[in-house]
Protein backbone atom coordinates (compact mmCIF):
# COMPACT_ATOMS: atom_id res chain seq x y z
CA UNK A 1 0.00 0.00 0.00
CA UNK A 2 1.35 3.43 -0.88
CA UNK A 3 1.36 6.69 1.02
CA UNK A 4 -1.65 8.20 -0.71
CA UNK A 5 -3.81 5.12 -0.30
CA UNK A 6 -2.77 4.50 3.32
CA UNK A 7 -3.44 8.06 4.45
CA UNK A 8 -6.41 9.05 2.31
CA UNK A 9 -7.86 5.74 1.11
CA UNK A 10 -8.56 4.77 -2.50
CA UNK A 11 -6.04 7.06 -4.12
CA UNK A 12 -7.05 10.09 -2.07
CA UNK A 13 -10.37 10.86 -3.76
CA UNK A 14 -12.39 10.14 -0.65
CA UNK A 15 -11.90 11.02 3.02
CA UNK A 16 -10.21 14.27 2.05
CA UNK A 17 -11.04 16.37 5.08
CA UNK A 18 -11.35 13.79 7.84
CA UNK A 19 -8.58 11.33 6.95
CA UNK A 20 -5.40 13.05 8.00
CA UNK A 21 -6.70 15.18 10.86
CA UNK A 22 -8.31 12.23 12.63
CA UNK A 23 -5.37 9.89 12.06
CA UNK A 24 -2.66 12.30 13.10
CA UNK A 25 -4.48 14.20 15.83
CA UNK A 26 -3.14 17.40 14.30
CA UNK A 27 -5.27 20.38 15.25
CA UNK A 28 -7.45 21.01 12.22
CA UNK A 29 -7.73 24.51 10.93
CA UNK A 30 -11.14 26.03 10.32
CA UNK A 31 -12.62 24.56 7.15
CA UNK A 32 -11.93 26.77 4.19
CA UNK A 33 -14.56 27.32 1.58
CA UNK A 34 -13.79 26.98 -2.09
CA UNK A 35 -12.91 30.31 -3.70
CA UNK A 36 -15.64 32.03 -5.71
CA UNK A 37 -16.01 30.63 -9.21
CA UNK A 38 -13.41 32.08 -11.53
CA UNK A 39 -11.02 32.90 -8.67
CA UNK A 40 -7.69 31.09 -8.56
CA UNK A 41 -7.32 28.21 -6.11
CA UNK A 42 -4.64 28.83 -3.47
CA UNK A 43 -1.65 26.52 -4.19
CA UNK A 44 -2.08 24.63 -0.91
CA UNK A 45 -5.69 23.78 -1.84
CA UNK A 46 -5.06 22.40 -5.33
CA UNK A 47 -6.04 18.74 -5.47
CA UNK A 48 -4.48 15.86 -7.34
CA UNK A 49 -6.33 16.75 -10.55
CA UNK A 50 -6.25 20.54 -10.27
CA UNK A 51 -9.57 20.80 -8.44
CA UNK A 52 -10.19 22.59 -5.12
CA UNK A 53 -9.34 20.23 -2.25
CA UNK A 54 -9.09 21.22 1.43
CA UNK A 55 -6.29 18.63 1.85
CA UNK A 56 -4.75 19.13 -1.58
CA UNK A 57 -1.21 19.89 -0.42
CA UNK A 58 -1.06 16.88 1.92
CA UNK A 59 -2.35 14.62 -0.86
CA UNK A 60 0.17 15.95 -3.36
CA UNK A 61 2.99 15.44 -0.83
CA UNK A 62 1.83 11.84 -0.25
CA UNK A 63 1.74 11.36 -4.03
CA UNK A 64 5.29 12.77 -4.30
CA UNK A 65 6.41 10.23 -1.68
CA UNK A 66 4.75 7.47 -3.74
CA UNK A 67 6.50 8.70 -6.90
CA UNK A 68 9.98 8.47 -5.36
CA UNK A 69 11.15 4.93 -6.06
CA UNK A 70 13.75 5.11 -3.28
CA UNK A 71 11.18 5.96 -0.62
CA UNK A 72 9.10 3.08 0.68
CA UNK A 73 5.84 3.72 2.49
CA UNK A 74 6.74 4.21 6.15
CA UNK A 75 3.64 3.09 8.01
CA UNK A 76 4.69 5.02 11.11
CA UNK A 77 4.82 8.42 9.40
CA UNK A 78 1.78 10.52 8.50
CA UNK A 79 1.30 13.63 6.38
CA UNK A 80 -1.12 16.46 7.13
CA UNK A 81 -1.27 20.16 6.43
CA UNK A 82 -2.02 23.35 8.29
CA UNK A 83 -2.57 25.92 5.58
CA UNK A 84 0.56 25.83 3.45
CA UNK A 85 2.65 24.05 6.09
CA UNK A 86 3.22 20.33 5.61
CA UNK A 87 2.97 18.56 8.97
CA UNK A 88 4.80 15.26 9.45
CA UNK A 89 3.96 13.16 12.49
CA UNK A 90 5.06 9.75 13.70
CA UNK A 91 8.46 8.09 13.54
CA UNK A 92 11.19 7.31 11.03
CA UNK A 93 14.10 4.88 11.40
CA UNK A 94 16.89 7.45 10.84
CA UNK A 95 17.73 11.11 10.27
CA UNK A 96 18.68 10.51 6.64
CA UNK A 97 15.19 9.29 5.83
CA UNK A 98 13.61 12.25 7.62
CA UNK A 99 15.84 14.62 5.66
CA UNK A 100 14.72 12.96 2.42
CA UNK A 101 10.97 13.22 3.14
CA UNK A 102 11.39 16.84 4.26
CA UNK A 103 13.23 17.65 1.02
CA UNK A 104 10.50 16.04 -1.08
CA UNK A 105 7.73 17.76 0.89
CA UNK A 106 9.41 21.17 0.47
CA UNK A 107 9.57 20.66 -3.28
CA UNK A 108 5.80 20.30 -3.68
CA UNK A 109 4.12 23.41 -5.08
CA UNK A 110 2.27 25.29 -2.35
CA UNK A 111 4.42 24.09 0.56
CA UNK A 112 5.91 27.04 2.43
CA UNK A 113 7.25 25.06 5.42
CA UNK A 114 7.60 21.54 6.75
CA UNK A 115 6.95 20.89 10.43
CA UNK A 116 8.79 17.89 11.94
CA UNK A 117 8.54 18.50 15.69
CA UNK A 118 6.07 15.62 15.97
CA UNK A 119 8.47 13.12 14.36
CA UNK A 120 10.70 10.85 16.43
CA UNK A 121 13.80 9.12 15.07
CA UNK A 122 14.71 5.57 15.92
Amino acid sequence: MGWLQRIFGRGGAEQANAGVASVTNVAAEAPAEAPPEGSPIPPERVGLNGEYDQSGLAKRVAQAFDNDSTLDDIETLWVAQLGSTVVLKGSVPNQGLLDKVVSIARSVNGATAVQTDQVSIG
